[in-house]
């Protein structure tokens, strides 16, 4: 008999609960960070032959001569893919600068770097992204920052920085030898 009592409460409870309203959408006001910031790309620093080896003494004074370059940018975060090559190349800068990493797999597309730095929120920020010969260019142009003579990088070559401004007029694309 007291079971009636505490379930015709829980009844009454439950009817006299006012319904939730429908969730409204939120009007989309133009973001003034999403897809924008201040990208330095670079290939990763020599390396001893192998999979994913080592920086050669030339790779580890070319990761010192990044830091040198870079150590008064304002950098915010540093990208790199999950290889040793890339991250002992920006190495310097995060210890010294005391920068969060974040790792972005090494795709031919892009992709996989656009998708963290949304994750991660860091649009609108100066960013040191570490890649490879053969991601690089298509990194470009997931930025939409692309160049005529800008097609292909050497085996060879790793003194090559892009540096990316994208802001709310557009793109820029400059590179430099480091």
């Amino acid at each position: 008999m007291r079971i009636l009592p505490i379930l015709l409460s829980l009844l009454l409870f439950v009817a006299c609960k006012p319904k939730r309203s429908a969730r409204q959408p939120i009007p989309v006001s133009e973001d003034t960070t999403f897809l924008t910031g201040t990208f330095y790309i670079i290939r990763h620093a020599e390396r001893h032959p192998g999979f994913d080896s080592t920086l050669t003494p030339a790779g580890q004074e070319r990761a010192g001569a990044l830091y040198r370059l870079l150590k008064d940018s304002g950098l915010n975060k540093i990208y790199t893919t999950p290889f040793k090559r890339t991250i002992a190349t920006a190495d310097s800068l995060r210890i010294y600068q005391h920068l969060d990493t974040c790792i972005y797999a090494a795709d031919t597309s892009g992709e996989s770097f656009i998708y963290q730095v949304t994750r991660h929120e860091d649009w609108g920020k100066r960013i040191l992204v570490v890649g490879h010969s053969n991601t690089i260019i298509p990194l470009l142009h997931s930025l939409r920052a692309t160049a005529p003579r800008v097609d292909s990088i050497g085996e060879q070559e790793y003194d090559r920085m892009f540096i990316v401004r994208k802001n709310k007029d557009g793109t820029t694309l400059k590179e430099i030898c480091y």
